[in-house]
């Protein structure tokens, strides 16, 4: 990406936004919210995702992408999909389009960072002075978060600039899935704006039809349409395609 200085006055519109894979029922976000509370008070923060796919960076890395347009610039993701958190991985600040990504380098920023018109990224060589081995989401990621969010910028020590990142995706769609939703749908890494309304979509041995929205499907009929986030997604008429076609994160998808 290329190098970029950004300034800017602080945004009423602007949030820390939380993308995790800790689990919506689980302790580990309050922590992390606690920390938030205390170093960014008064902060608007939203939780955008806390059922990421575990440990599944490629996955997770596309459905962010994916979800990040409605946000205003100088907003500060928190995203956390770490397998590796403790290990030999470096810790990212990414500005992307004029919004800020703090994670881990391991790829999950660098689909967002690939598809920016314009971005930089930086290494974290700040450290707290208690940072746990297993939860630098909390310990490393949210105070660095609060600090980007509540100064609009980057303290002066806290960062290296880093000319790549270390692990890149790259921008190319991913032909997966990458989500299913509660109700079953079936999200995948491809942007459907390309996509032509008469091709199938090919689902192991299925064959998938285009519909523009639930209704023009057949009650309990599989199809696929563009999802509210540009994502050609798998659904079905008043029922699960999760269940009726026996799809998980990381089943192949394909054009027939």
């Amino acid at each position: 990406m290329r190098r970029l200085l950004i300034f800017w006055r602080y945004n009423a519109d602007m949030a820390i936004v939380l993308f995790t894979d800790f689990g919506s029922g689980d302790l580990y976000v309050g922590q992390v919210k606690a920390v938030l509370q205390r170093l960014a008070s008064g902060m608007s923060v939203i939780d955008l995702l806390h059922d990421a796919p575990a440990f599944n960076v490629r996955a997770s890395a596309h459905l962010l992408a994916a979800t990040v347009g409605c946000f205003a610039e100088g907003s500060v993701f928190l995203t956390v999909v770490d397998p590796g958190v403790g290990g030999a991985r470096n810790a990212l600040v990414v500005n992307a389009d004029g919004r800020w990504y703090v994670g881990p380098d391991n790829g999950l920023l660098s689909v967002v960072g690939a598809r920016a018109g314009k971005g930089d990224c930086w290494r974290i060589v700040w450290r707290p002075e208690l940072l746990s081995a297993s939860f630098h989401g909390r310990d490393l990621f949210a105070p660095v978060a609060a600090t980007l969010a509540v100064q609009g910028g980057l303290p002066k020590g806290w960062f290296e600039h880093a000319d790549t990142l270390n692990v890149e995706f790259g921008g190319d769609d991913l032909p997966e899935i990458i989500y299913v939703d509660h109700y079953g749908n079936a999200h995948t890494g491809i942007r459907a704006s390309g996509i032509p309304r008469e091709a199938l979509l090919a689902v192991g041995e299925r064959r998938l039809p285009f519909a523009r929205v639930f209704s023009e499907a057949a009650e309990a009929a599989a199809f696929w349409y563009e999802n509210s986030n540009g994502l050609v997604e798998i659904a079905v008429n008043c029922g699960s395609a999760e269940k009726l076609l026996q799809l998980k994160i990381g089943d192949g998808v394909a054009w027939a």
